[in-house]
């Protein structure tokens, strides 16, 4: 079998989207714009990618290469806008010795669907030909490249500054999606010329190359949806939209309860499993992975992190790489940033916030607590109030407790610190040292009762 590599055109500025920022860099549900053909073309089993990059190319290289570890994503300069012909033949030296079929695609174009490029591998790899493009017809083909066919066979692009009246009468518009035979390209496209309106090298041209050699140009008909460019924030908004109910779409057909999928967005790299019940407002985004059976109150936002089979997440938790357990109660207004750990059947309960902490199976802190560089132990419980001071001012410390110990609400637990297996403290105690197993800590200075006191106080008052 022939084999497989992409070129995506990701050199333009984007100057509709009046932004600083490269126009392939603005996000589409979680990743940037050129990340999506991108990996439509390895889905489809391009054994090397080369984005051909311009406006601010080391950004837009960094951005895409941070997408793609270990991945073979090279990197190809348009250092000037010469036509699209021009962007292609830029890509030429990272492509050298690679013989196979070449598809082109454009970093602009995120609603590609895998079926479709699929049908065009397919298609390509029948035809006789060495040139397969995609061709859609929009409600108004005005602005597009009309393909113009001769007995029924395609012998030509023309571009709608180009065209004669009859040509833009013409409804079958050109995508500007091509597989092509490797040697036929480079080929083609060095007797490409910019003798047109606009002065640029025409990537369309390569149709009648072909044509003109007697070759038959296969066609692949797509949805106008799909092949959609994206030039402004608002067709970023719309393209946006359609991905996420795409994505939505899939995530309910394979078993997974969205209560209101309009307003649920998940990234197209999130894994969720069957049974799981998604509230209204839900964001899980970047490399979150969801179990089987799991409830996700409204609201709740999940950031590269794991919650596990069976757990319920009640409504405005955050989650920020962090992993949960199975059968855990977290929420609601739970806060858990980058290296939580829970183990099983672990509760997180209201205004409860963590960060750099391991909480052993079933161990509860269930109110207004803040651990911090903890390491907590199984069947634990956390009182109302509890804070592991871990800043020095300085460094942050470790705070330890062992498994069974009992924290009583509003304690301090000032680290380095650890209290011993089965310790209790005494609620409003500050703990300024370590806690023998099975040993209580309290440190409060003695209730004192004075008799009468606020009678006094009022009739002192009133004088």
């Amino acid at each position: 079998m022939k084999k497989l590599s992409a070129i995506v055109l990701c050199a333009g500025k984007g100057t509709r989207m009046k932004s600083e920022k490269a126009k392939v860099l603005h996000p589409v549900l979680g990743q940037p714009l050129a990340y999506h053909p991108l990996q439509r073309a390895f889905e489809l089993g391009a054994e090397l990618a080369v984005a051909v990059v311009g406006h601010q190319a080391d950004d837009v290289e960094r951005e895409l290469a941070a997408r793609f570890p270990g991945k073979p994503l090279r990197f190809a300069r348009q250092t000037q806008q010469l036509g699209t012909a021009h962007a292609v033949r830029a890509a030429e030296a990272e492509l050298q010795g690679f013989s196979g079929d070449v598809l082109i695609l454009y970093g602009d174009v995120p609603l590609l669907r895998r079926e479709t490029l699929a049908a065009l591998l397919a298609a390509h790899r029948s035809a006789p030909g060495p040139l397969t493009l995609v061709a859609f017809r929009p409600a108004n083909p005005k602005g597009y490249g009309r393909l113009v066919r001769s007995e029924g066979k395609v012998v030509r692009i023309v571009e709608e500054k180009d065209a004669t009246a009859e040509q833009k009468a013409l409804t079958e518009c050109n995508a500007g999606i091509y597989l092509a035979d490797s040697a036929f390209l480079w080929e083609a496209l060095r007797g490409i010329k910019n003798e047109n309106a606009q002065g640029e090298f025409y990537l369309t041209d390569l149709v009648s190359a072909a044509a003109g050699a007697g070759a038959q140009v296969a066609v692949v008909e797509a949805s106008a949806e799909e092949v959609a460019g994206v030039n402004d924030r608002r067709e970023l908004a719309l393209a946006t939209k359609v991905l996420q109910a795409r994505v939505n779409e899939a995530h309910m057909l394979a078993g997974v309860t969205l209560l209101d999928p309009a307003t649920t967005w998940i990234d197209e790299s999130v894994e969720v499993g069957p049974d799981t019940e998604i509230g209204p407002n839900v964001s899980l985004l970047g490399a979150t992975r969801i179990g089987a059976g799991v409830r996700i109150g409204q609201g709740c936002v999940v950031t590269d992190s794991v919650i596990g089979d069976g757990s319920q997440v009640k409504p405005y938790s955050v989650f920020e790489q962090a992993i949960a357990g199975a059968r855990n109660q977290i929420g609601p207004f739970s806060r858990l940033r980058p290296g939580t750990e829970l183990a099983e059947d672990v509760h997180l309960g209201n205004f409860v916030e963590t960060k750099k902490a391991r909480l052993g199976k079933g161990s509860k802190a269930n109110h207004l607590s803040y651990l911090g560089d903890a390491s907590i132990g199984a069947g634990c419980n956390i009182g109302a109030g509890t804070i592991t001071c871990n800043y020095d001012g300085v460094n942050k410390l470790p705070t330890t407790l062992g498994d069974g110990v009992f924290i009583g609400s509003d304690t301090q637990l000032v680290a380095p610190v650890s209290v011993g297996e089965g310790a209790y403290v005494g609620a409003g105690t500050t703990v300024t040292g370590d806690v023998p197993k099975g040993a209580l800590a309290i440190s409060r200075a003695p209730q004192k009762n004075i008799e009468g006191w606020v009678a006094k106080r009022k009739a002192k008052a009133k004088k």
